[in-house]
């Protein structure tokens, strides 16, 4: 695997792949040295024009276990805030030999542009209100490891009911959860007021609802989406206390989930208006394991990237 920009650049089979070598990498976790050889000699560049903690800091850590040279650049640590395009940053950075480019950008299709610009191998870290295809393998890894808690060891996706809800309008991780799950084999439900719908959301492979109520028994997932207040620039709901009484995860909804049924969030969390601190550190979250499979699943994708498989052994 080159790149990895979109689910759209996996199949079944891959993704399967990236999912399974992240359940043996996420051992590497519970040791005491936590190291491998894989990808030593390697260099890899997280250019991140978009504050984030988890997925820099994860994508860090999985390069560096993984025994590859990381380094960090920001928008304002480079040359972009001098005026340079983003074309000549990925080249110039390119060009002195790196091995890969994780890049987090504002403008949608940024990642790919740049793959198309370097020899080096691509990461999309999320762009825009596109894609962010690792969060959505991490999210598919989580799920993955609570149905095989609840239903056994061979449990797989086929017939597994997710509701995704919340701001799904400014929201890159709905757009890659949708692939993955539906490549997987789930039903995925969205659930938000029309004004947080997506444009063409209709010709999507989803269920589409509007009272979260109605939905939230039926599913054996909720994944509670961040309402992205800092992208908005008009009124998406009356205040923060309709949007609350209407989609958030409030202490009285959590008794109308099943008992095995699971609450996820990709953070950064908006504690009191899309989830409360019962939904969020209550039994059903599974929201501390998503940041900790972030760093196996980014592993496990810069493996293949990087084609560790013919470098060193896991």
């Amino acid at each position: 695997m080159k790149h990895l920009l979109s689910i759209n650049d996996l199949d079944l089979t891959g993704a399967t792949t990236i999912l399974d070598d992240a359940e043996e990498f996420s051992e590497v976790q519970q040791r005491d040295i936590k190291k491998l050889p894989t990808l030593r000699g390697r260099t890899v560049v997280n250019l991140f024009f978009e504050d984030s903690t988890r997925t820099r800091s994860s994508f860090e850590i999985a390069g560096k276990w993984l025994s590859a040279d990381v380094i960090n650049m920001s928008a304002k640590g480079s040359s972009t805030s001098k005026g340079e395009s983003l074309r000549d940053t990925a080249m110039t950075v390119a060009a002195m030999g790196v091995d890969a480019l994780v890049i987090r950008h504002s403008a949608s299709g940024a990642p790919s542009q740049v793959a198309g610009w370097v020899d080096c191998g691509v990461v999309n870290a999320g762009d825009g209100m596109h894609e962010h295809p690792t969060q959505a393998l991490l999210d598919a890894f989580t799920l993955r490891r609570h149905l095989r808690r609840v239903h056994g060891p061979d449990a797989s996706f086929a017939g597994c009911r997710v509701a995704i809800i919340g701001d799904l309008t400014h929201s890159r991780v709905v757009r890659s959860n949708v692939l993955l799950l539906n490549l997987l084999g789930a039903e995925v439900t969205l659930v938000a007021p029309r004004t947080l719908m997506p444009s063409g959301v209709d010709a999507w492979p989803v269920t589409i609802a509007d009272d979260v109520d109605d939905v939230l028994p039926e599913m054996d997932a909720v994944m509670l989406l961040r309402v992205q207040r800092e992208r908005m620039s008009g009124g998406f709901f009356p205040t923060p206390r309709e949007y609350t009484i209407g989609y958030g995860m409030t202490r009285d909804r959590l008794q109308m989930l099943r008992p095995e049924a699971a609450i996820m969030h990709p953070g950064p969390m908006n504690r009191g208006l899309e989830i409360s601190s019962d939904a969020a550190d209550g039994a059903a979250s599974r929201i501390l394991e998503q940041v900790a499979a972030g760093v196996a699943v980014r592993m496990s994708v810069l493996y293949q990237v990087l084609g560790g498989n013919q470098e060193g052994e896991r």
